[in-house]
């Protein structure tokens, strides 16, 4: 098990300088590895409806989804702070609805704090949650659940007056108690100027390396999933290609019988064998 990594320790990694890791999982296997790498923070993110369900986007994932795929993290993911991601409209209608929805991710999913889009238009909400006692971290700049607003999944801040927009909705969310925030799909300079200008850590993904820390998409990150590669992804490895190939491999030594062989095999004694033989002629 890795060390335990509480909120304190992530806001304490920015006033020391130290880039803080994030990635995303889903299951237990995946907690697992992640807590084993002495990863930060591990988002159970929406992203599972396209990585895990082969849905077209996030927008139909819902809070069982979530709460589903939290526990099954939590169990194998012991050292790294847990972070359950708030599913479209499960805080949109209402501040009520919102503070009732993210208590359910904590309290049933038994993550360790929650994740939600949007920048000051939110601000109410992220408030709200706080002072229920819930950790929240902010995802301002590319919003995936309302990325057809956006023109889809395009970069953001192109502009100055954009530009300006996402660094007031970090000050914002900032004000309202988020203890760090997810900048998704801006120009390099534009993370820098926004981590500079808020206390809170920056964790970039498309952000550039000038921020408090990086987050990635497991799937993409391993090259499990590969539907689509955005831009800002390094693919470590090729997960998909070597299982692929073991499949087919397995698929091949079935269909020639060289699979199972004796070594994979149980035994029967010979006696025993000689009886059931007789047995079955009777």
């Amino acid at each position: 098990m890795s060390k335990l990594v509480t909120i304190p320790d992530i806001q304490q990694a920015k006033t020391e300088g130290r880039k803080l890791v994030m990635l995303t999982a889903y299951d237990y296997p995946m907690g697992l590895l992640a807590d084993q790498a002495e990863i930060d923070m591990v988002l159970v993110g929406d992203s599972l409806g396209m990585v895990v369900m082969g849905l077209d986007g996030t927008v139909e994932v819902t809070m069982e989804n979530m709460i589903h795929h939290i526990k099954a993290v939590v169990r194998g993911c012991k050292g790294p702070l847990v972070i359950g991601d708030m599913p479209f409209m499960s805080y949109n209608t209402s501040i009520r609805e919102a503070i009732y929805n993210a208590g359910r991710l904590m309290k049933e999913g038994g993550c360790d704090a929650i994740k939600l889009e949007g920048g000051l238009n939110f601000v109410p909400t992220v408030e709200s949650i706080v002072k229920a006692g819930i950790p929240v971290q902010g995802h301002i700049g590319l919003t995936p659940q309302t990325a057809s607003a956006l023109g889809g999944f395009k970069m953001q801040g192109k502009d100055a007056a954009a530009a300006m927009q996402i660094i007031d909705d970090a000050r914002g969310l900032q004000d309202a108690g988020v203890f760090s925030i997810v900048l998704e799909a801006v120009p390099a300079p534009l993370g820098k100027l926004v981590s500079e200008a808020v206390t809170v850590p920056i964790i970039g993904i498309g952000a550039g390396s000038d921020v408090d820390g990086q987050v990635l998409v497991t799937h993409d990150m391993v090259g499990l999933f590969d539907k689509f590669v955005p831009k800002f992804v390094k693919q470590y490895t090729q997960i998909r290609t070597i299982i692929l190939d073991a499949m087919l491999a397995y698929k091949k030594d079935v269909q020639d019988a060289s699979f199972p062989a004796p070594e994979h095999s149980f035994k029967m004694p010979g006696e025993t064998l000689s009886q059931l033989k007789a047995m079955i002629k009777q």
